[in-house]
């Protein structure tokens, strides 16, 4: 085993001044820099997602030993939001069990933050000032293209995501061969933004693509319509996926029923159920103020400046080498 770092000292020091860069962009914008548990009592139940869990040996007064390794800092930040913290955001990092590979580590860091009254839309227009700002670190920029998810699939496979049935969009994966056993309709939407979509994303360009398909909220709020859609946004450079925003979700009931349904497709598919996050429950209940969230992948952005597909490249010491 090498006891050599994975990622040369120009990637180290360009984490540090995005770093730098971070700090410097939410200060003079008022937002404040906040930590929260890496370890939590609740997991996320999130059916595409797996944690980490760990048996906490000392004493507990009766709660659960197990504890759970964050996925995000999600929920801690949104109770921070509903007891009156305001505009807030954390630098840190989250953990994923079984994404291990070119682009994934099991452990990473993440960038959060929390904007009051704003929705989706603007803080779109603030992520994208970000990532430019980053990419002017190393001399680059990008053309920011905003659309919305409906356009973007019938601009270059001239269907419409939100009506088109399985079979249509079935088809329009080409010669893209996939086992259809058990996908859903979500499922091949997602296979086609991955196989048919990304690749054509330019480098040069920063991508935004908001208003998703209903059945996609996360946590996101729904917004009626003709079809309904998820007031969400994902933000791509070139093919890379870097940032995930909502206009975020409020109602603590219909927050406990995502959550339930998360569970049941867990359950069909044989997985570990997962303690609900009672305090975030809780927290909503009191009161969660009119915000729109994003959570920004800082390694898949620096693979982006650096122009690397190897997420080793720009960690101290990759998964094989912790």
């Amino acid at each position: 085993m090498s006891w050599q770092p994975t990622a040369l000292a120009e990637a180290l020091r360009l984490r540090a001044a995005f770093n730098r860069l971070v700090r410097e962009f939410f200060h003079a914008r008022g937002v404040l820099e906040v930590e929260t548990p890496v370890l939590s009592l609740a997991g996320n139940t999130e059916p595409n997602i797996a944690s980490f869990s760990l048996q906490f040996s000392g004493r507990t007064d009766g709660a659960p030993r197990t504890r759970w390794l964050r996925t995000s800092p999600e929920f801690a930040l949104k109770r921070l939001l509903a007891a009156g913290i305001g505009d807030c955001y954390e630098l840190g990092r989250v953990f994923r069990d079984g994404e291990a590979g070119g682009r994934h580590n099991p452990e990473f860091t993440m960038l959060e933050w929390y904007r009051i009254g704003w929705d989706h839309l603007r803080l779109l227009d603030e992520t994208v000032a970000l990532v430019r700002a980053a990419l002017a670190l190393v001399g680059r920029d990008a053309a920011p293209v905003v659309t919305s998810f409906r356009d973007l699939y019938w601009q270059h496979l001239r269907l419409d995501p939100l009506t088109a049935d399985i079979d249509t969009l079935r088809s329009a994966l080409g010669e893209v061969r996939i086992d259809p056993d058990g996908l859903t309709r979500d499922d091949w939407l997602d296979l086609l933004m991955t196989h048919r979509l990304q690749p054509l994303f330019g480098s040069d360009v920063l991508l935004a693509v908001h208003d998703w398909p209903a059945s996609q909220a996360a946590l996101a709020r729904i917004r009626e319509g003709d079809p309904p859609v998820a007031e969400r946004f994902e933000l791509y450079l070139g093919p890379l996926e870097l940032a995930n925003g909502y206009h975020e979700l409020r109602d603590a009931r219909e927050r406990r029923a995502r959550f339930e349904r998360d569970e049941l497709v867990r359950s069909k598919r044989g997985l570990q159920a997962i303690p609900l996050d009672a305090a975030l429950l809780a927290a909503l209940e009191q009161g969660l103020p009119e915000c729109a969230g994003v959570a920004l992948g800082v390694d898949r952005l620096l693979m982006a400046l650096l122009g690397t597909p190897r997420i080793a490249d720009v960690l101290a010491f990759d998964f094989a080498r912790a």
